[in-house]
């Protein structure tokens, strides 16, 4: 009778521990941290055909191009690996770089709205359409990465699995930020008098 009472405590005490809820929600959390980078990669490799079809108007400003550029450049150097998911720092300057990435991009769209034989450049059209359908993947796949991470970080959190989280060095991951909160967070000025 003892040895049974103690086989059936092991027994529950082993299912309440999340210890396979942890290996599930990892790999979840990296299989949707694949996605996002899959998406950030996808988006780095239409930056030169962008490049190459604005450069082929005359006047256009070579300043935003070296921006867009140059932050190409550091978005697609940076390493980034699994462990990436787990140090902080690492992981906000790989979003501090992605970020530079697509607020160059803006910025270089917004030019372009100045130059009217580039606006009625088919070629660009279409990458700018591409470019477009990236950025909404990107939020997609970055919403299912904020998703996981949160179930991951509730579980390692939440009593008794944050025992077994404690035992097996399971800590909680970091998400994503914004990186100007104060400036986002206020709302824009809409003037139809401006001219």
């Amino acid at each position: 009778m003892k040895r049974w009472f103690l086989m059936l405590l092991a027994a529950l005490l082993l299912t309440g521990c999340g210890y396979n809820d942890f290996q599930r929600l990892d790999e979840q959390t990296k299989s949707a941290w694949s996605e996002v980078l899959n998406q950030y990669q996808r988006r780095a490799d239409l930056v030169p055909n962008i490049v190459a079809t604005v450069k082929g108007e005359a006047n256009f400003e070579q300043e935003t191009l070296t921006k867009v550029i140059e932050a190409r450049a550091k978005a697609t150097s940076m390493q980034v690996t699994p462990e990436t998911l787990n140090n902080p720092e690492a992981f906000a300057k790989f979003q501090s770089a992605q970020g530079e990435l697509g607020s160059a991009l803006s910025r270089l769209m917004v030019t372009v709205e100045q130059y009217p034989n580039l606006k009625a450049n088919q070629g660009f059209s279409d990458l700018r359409v591409q470019l477009e359908g990236t950025e909404n993947r990107i939020t997609v796949a970055r919403n299912r990465y904020i998703q996981s991470v949160q179930d991951y970080n509730v579980l390692a959190r939440s009593f008794p699995s944050n025992l077994t989280a404690m035992v097996f060095s399971y800590a909680p991951k970091p998400n994503f930020s914004v990186q100007n909160e104060a400036v986002i967070s206020a709302p824009p000025v809409v003037d139809f008098n401006k001219k």
